[in-house]
């Protein structure tokens, strides 16, 4: 899960009201917001973007109540260019450009996992146009991991010279895949990880139980947008839990209505924590009762290794039923092995 799934359906999570507050008081025409997945970058980006283009804009971000941040709610802003693969501009309800529209509408092809270099190079010409509503402009970028070479180089010259009034946020799960030349012409910017105290106060405020919160924050690698978009998802903290033992049983029906990535990365999270408790660390994802007894190191490996190959090919037009059947029984398999 990503954070995109929670994004703008939450109060702001007083970490990033924090980070928000902190960045707004620096200058600088472009940001890198960087860290794992699940800790707001998107959220924040967009946020920052909000302030800025504000007609009366605080030290503590956008007001909310003007026009200008009427038009990003409803994204419409003349003077806002935001740059995602097409799958999440259409999760998120950001409108594509009328040629990629009916592309996909006339099934000419399918939305894009990646930024299109096209949709980049509409963002270069917006950037060099005067502002419609006289605040600026800006462009949000995200997650700034998926433009490929050809699509990052056509942002440098813009990035390294931008026109007057234009600022960047560049929001990353992955800064360490972007360009060198990317990073450099960023000011960057680490995404917070907050206490878990906090994470659990917010948590409770979304409404989820302190003991679900507790269950959904270990289930997400204590990530707090990746643990509320599996609180919201509908599966339970029960089921999370005996979530191991069912696969040590080869129980496919556990995984039945999950999507293949979904599976990879559950079971790429039971073997992180069985490779763990094998040497002597702390699981991190599932309580070490719910564990299966750890399969030899050795199988581990393995296992470890073929998953990360089937996470590459997650998102292709499989048949769902036979591949959820077939990590599962090699899943099986490993949790059984003896050597």
């Amino acid at each position: 899960m990503t954070e995109t799934a929670q994004a703008g359906a939450s109060a702001l999570a007083p970490w990033l009201a924090a980070q928000r507050s902190s960045l707004l008081a620096q200058r600088g025409h472009a940001w890198l917001l960087q860290g794992p997945s699940g800790l707001g970058q998107y959220r924040l980006g967009l946020e920052l973007v909000r302030a800025w283009l504000c007609d009366a804009p605080t030290g503590q971000g956008a007001c909310g109540h003007c026009s200008s941040c009427h038009a990003i709610e409803v994204r419409t802003h003349t003077d806002l260019c935001v740059l995602m693969p097409e799958v999440q501009m259409m999760a998120l309800g950001w409108p594509l450009s009328e040629k990629a529209q009916a592309d996909i509408d006339d099934k000419k092809r399918k939305p894009s996992r990646e930024i299109r270099v096209e949709a980049m190079r509409d963002a270069v010409e917006f950037s060099q146009r005067t502002s419609g509503r006289g605040r600026g402009k800006a462009v949000l970028v995200y997650p700034a991991e998926q433009m490929n070479h050809i699509t990052a180089n056509a942002l440098l010259k813009t990035l390294e010279e931008p026109p007057g009034d234009v600022r960047f946020v560049l929001a990353s799960e992955a800064a360490h895949q972007l360009l060198p030349t990317i990073r450099s012409r960023c000011l960057g910017h680490t995404m917070v990880w907050p206490a878990d105290a906090e994470m659990q106060a917010w948590m409770q405020s979304q409404g989820i139980a302190r003991d679900a919160a507790t269950s959904f924050l270990r289930a997400s690698g204590g990530r707090p947008d990746d643990a509320l978009a599996l609180a919201h998802s509908g599966r339970s903290p029960q089921a999370w839990a005996a979530l191991p033992q069912a696969i040590a049983r080869g129980d496919v029906t556990a995984l039945g209505d999950w999507a293949p990535a979904q599976v990879i990365d559950a079971l790429q999270k039971l073997c992180h924590d069985l490779l763990a408790a094998s040497v002597g660390a702390t699981p991190r994802y599932f309580a070490v009762a719910d564990l299966p007894k750890s399969p030899p190191l050795g199988a581990l490996t393995r296992w470890s290794r073929a998953l990360t190959k089937a996470a590459r090919t997650a998102d292709h037009p499989f048949n769902a039923g036979l591949m959820l059947e077939a990590l599962v029984a090699q899943a099986r398999n490993t949790l059984h092995s003896k050597h």
